[in-house]
């Protein structure tokens, strides 16, 4: 399967008012009331493969392989978060994004982000054949 819709320099963005639900106390990835590293990640996750996902046939999703990144500053509760993606190289079904994040002070996560295309319903059969719970 050819996936020429997919174009190097695509973007998006997602972003998030910081609550106490993001924080990495509430999230257990530390002890302190200031955005999670966890959280950025799936910021930057939900805009990669919400990207991904405007250019594929229903039968196709993508699905994150790896994640290089830098959270280079905190953010408290109550500012805004704005996590950007551009599509920088498509190489066969691996997809490779740059990924920033900002706050209202400027910069405080960057990296890369890997996703592969899989088709949905082998990707999914795949999954379940290890056991666990039936959904």
């Amino acid at each position: 399967m050819d996936f020429k819709n997919l174009k190097v320099g695509e973007k998006n963005f997602v972003e998030l008012l910081v609550t106490e639900s993001d924080t990495a106390l509430a999230m257990r990835s530390g002890s302190l009331k200031v955005l999670a590293t966890p959280k950025i990640i799936c910021l930057v996750e939900e805009a990669a493969a919400n990207l991904a996902e405007k250019f594929l046939p229903q039968e196709f999703t993508s699905v994150g392989t790896n994640l290089n990144v830098n959270h280079t500053a905190p953010t408290p509760i109550g500012l805004k978060v704005r996590a950007e993606v551009e599509l920088v190289k498509v190489d066969g079904r691996k997809l490779i994004f740059n990924v920033k994040a900002f706050d209202d002070a400027g910069e405080i996560f960057n990296g890369t982000h890997e996703r592969f295309i899989v088709n949905r319903e082998k990707f999914q059969a795949k999954a379940n054949s290890k056991g666990g719970a039936k959904i």
